[in-house]
């Protein structure tokens, strides 16, 4: 049975958003080719899913993540027991304090002066008021660096239409709609996402008994989506799946040269009716181990920090799994606030202000990563 995880995301659900939608990811202005104009107020957004910060802030993020799409109450407080087991505290927020404080001395020691806001889709900070507050602050333009590094509706469309919201949403006198805004682009292939999980690789290996290091197999895994989202492809004709195996292969090439991996998949919440990427990682434990693994090391590539997803499904599940299995087993450490990984966001934040050519993410067409709704029972 699929297990209820922490970001729900029923399979039975479609985004109902018009397409077009899309449109407006970069606020009505479209990437330039030409270098930012002098003496424009600019700003960094980290933009990122939210999560509680205490015991009585976990249902009501829960029933935020999950308004319209009719998910049982009694599956809420089955993933809400997850956040309560870590006090009611999603670690993701500590992790995004420190990735923009970690920026923001990047950006400072190169001598960029910007600054740099936190807004959220699912708890406070609220984009929307971010939004408002960066338009008080007179900011004109916005760099918007999401916490997802690939292309898929809910790891980088549905942040272009957080985006969209929040202009709608601003009403400042002032500024109406804030300031202008564009995402900035996918960066699983960056060199420096790249080095970071390298390196958190490297060290998980290590961390094995030296008679293991170099037969523990490698497995990488992401966050499992619908498969009909998966099939979606981005502006590049790159899916989802496509994108985790480029990145993981650049990882694997650079921490462990001539290694084989596996790219399989964490944290489903859809109902067992409709199909998901697979396998799921407990799964394909039970099957390494039945064809004579005796370890294996874990690297998250699909996600950027060590969130709840991570240290419940992979530290908890996935270690008891191979504990149970006699696998010995290691879990490497996400990108985070690795100097790697934070400067490449300063360089894709130089990259769009030179007037660097879009790349993908930035300049993304109407219809991109969007699927299509279900067809919804008459009566």
């Amino acid at each position: 049975m699929p297990r209820a995880t922490v970001d729900i995301t029923p399979a039975d659900q479609r985004p109902d958003e018009d397409p077009s939608l899309a449109v407006r990811n970069n606020g009505g202005v479209p990437p330039s080719v030409d270098p930012a104009p002098a003496g424009r107020r600019e700003a960094l957004l980290v933009l990122s899913f939210g999560g509680p910060e205490g015991h009585d802030d976990v249902m009501p993020f829960l029933e935020n993540v999950t308004r319209g799409r009719g998910i049982p109450r009694e599956r809420l407080k089955e993933v809400a027991e997850h956040y309560h087991h870590f006090g009611g505290v999603s670690p993701i927020n500590d992790q995004n304090r420190a990735l923009i404080a970690a920026v923001e001395k990047e950006l400072a020691e190169s001598g960029l002066e910007l600054p740099v806001y936190w807004g959220n889709r699912n708890w406070a900070p609220y984009v929307e008021d971010t939004w408002g507050r960066m338009a008080e602050d007179g900011i004109e333009h916005v760099y918007v660096f999401s916490t997802s590094a690939y292309a898929s509706f809910s790891g980088c469309r549905q942040y272009h239409e957080d985006i969209a919201r929040a202009r709608v949403a601003t009403t400042f006198p002032a500024r109406p709609g804030g300031p202008t805004a564009e995402k900035l682009p996918h960066y699983f292939d960056t060199p420096g996402f790249v080095h970071a999980n390298a390196d958190a690789l490297a060290a998980a290996i290590a961390s094995l008994p030296e008679e293991l290091r170099t037969t523990a197999r490698l497995v990488a895994t992401a966050h499992s989506i619908p498969d009909a989202m998966a099939a979606v492809a981005g502006p590049d004709g790159h899916a989802y799946e496509a994108e985790l195996l480029a990145a993981a292969e650049r990882v694997v090439a650079e921490a462990a040269p001539g290694r084989t991996f596996d790219l399989v998949w964490q944290s489903r919440s859809g109902p067992p009716s409709v199909p998901w990427l697979e396998p799921d990682v407990n799964d394909h434990l039970r099957v390494l181990a039945a064809h004579g693994e005796t370890a294996v090391v874990l690297f998250p590539i699909g996600f950027i920090s060590d969130h709840l997803e991570v240290i419940w499904d992979l530290d908890n599940e996935a270690r008891q799994t191979a504990e149970e299995l006699g696998l010995a087993f290691a879990r490497a450490a996400t990108a985070g606030t690795h100097p790697a990984f934070v400067r490449s966001i300063r360089m894709l934040v130089e990259e769009r202000r030179a007037g660097g050519l879009p790349r993908l993410g930035t300049d993304c067409p109407a219809a991109c990563c969007f699927v299509a709704p279900r067809p919804r029972p008459a009566g």
